[in-house]
């Protein structure tokens, strides 16, 4: 059993469009949170936020295979009473409010989200949904994020979250099963997290999701199937795909080393031996590198007094084979 939360973290960022869709290994209860923490800018989304300038405007939770919706959020009226706003933040007075709009641009004023209201507060609301079961199923994480100024740093999340999530207390360290959605920083970070949790222990996926940047709405998915295949997408456009096991280090080493294994003390770590029958030639290192040429002459017009000494040149010696090394 599981609860719902979408999480932005950003200077300008929220959630237009979220679509929570599908069947986890886990039965989901389900509530759906947003969360976030202090930015420049504002912000409109679903769940968690940290700024302001962004819109969530619809929420949605149902099974890929049969089609049934189990939660769905258009934060029409009357989408305040179904959502709890969380405390956090509130004792240090860097708690948002939320504002229930359209944004700055839309295709429909009436279609509204709801949207942080300030730079620099940390924003956290919850909602809850009904218990259903996921068995042989597949999940499917679905939202939208608009960013209606750059981001500079921050980052916008959906997240599944334990069934016995105090909403009220609901907030940035609350722990969570699936966390999924951009994260940008700078120019550095531009990525999509997808991360998942097992037995209380957070694991990042391996690969690389670049992310979208603009201040456009943009449409992100995660799909968890029951065989361990994953896919996610941008806009209905797949951008990475895979096994589970082999893209998140959720599953311990089929082998581990033993902690009371000890090196043998006749261990050998050379993997060839010198052979004991090859012995150095007799005479090997008396051997010149070098010889005089045998067919070299002294010049004729060669002056002793003006030239020098005349030395013979010499040449390589084909006698010569190196140092020895002994075979093995």
């Amino acid at each position: 059993k599981a609860r719902l939360a979408l999480a932005i973290h950003q200077e300008v960022l929220g959630c237009q469009d979220l679509e929570l869709g599908g069947q986890d290994r886990k039965d989901l209860e389900a509530s759906v949170g947003v969360l976030g923490a202090p930015l420049p800018s504002p912000v409109t989304m679903a769940v968690l936020a940290r700024s302001a300038a962004a819109v969530a405007a619809l929420a949605l939770l149902a099974s890929a295979v049969a089609g049934e919706v189990f939660f769905q959020e258009k934060f029409d009226d009357g989408w305040d009473y179904r959502w709890v706003k969380s405390e956090w933040k509130k004792e240090d007075n860097t708690a948002g409010e939320w504002n229930h709009t359209s944004g700055k641009w839309n295709g429909d004023a009436d279609d509204k989200g709801i949207q942080t209201s300030e730079d620099y507060r940390f924003y956290a609301i919850s909602a809850q949904y009904p218990e259903f079961s996921n068995k042989d199923k597949t999940l499917v994480l679905q939202f939208s994020v608009k960013h209606e100024q750059d981001l500079d740093c921050g980052g916008g999340y959906v997240k599944l979250l334990p069934a016995d999530v105090d909403q009220k207390k609901f907030g940035g360290e609350t722990p969570y099963s699936i966390m999924f959605g951009p994260d940008i920083c700078g120019y550095a970070t531009k990525k999509v997290h997808a991360i998942l949790t097992k037995n209380g222990k957070n694991h990042l996926i391996k690969k690389e999701v670049p992310c979208e940047t603009d201040q456009l709405t943009h449409v992100y998915t995660l799909i968890l199937r029951p065989d361990a295949t994953y896919s996610i997408l941008i806009d209905n456009v797949e951008k990475q795909s895979g096994s589970v096991y082999d893209d998140w280090d959720i599953l311990p080493a089929k082998k581990k080393r033993d902690p009371n294994a000890k090196k043998p003390e006749d261990w050998e770590d050379e993997e060839f031996l010198p052979d004991p029958e090859d012995k150095k030639p007799e005479g090997y290192d008396d051997i010149p590198k070098e010889i005089t040429e045998p067919d070299a002459t002294k010049p004729e017009d060669w002056d002793d007094e003006e030239d020098g000494e005349w030395t013979a040149p010499t040449i390589p010696n084909p006698e010569y084979k190196g140092p020895w090394i002994q075979k093995v």
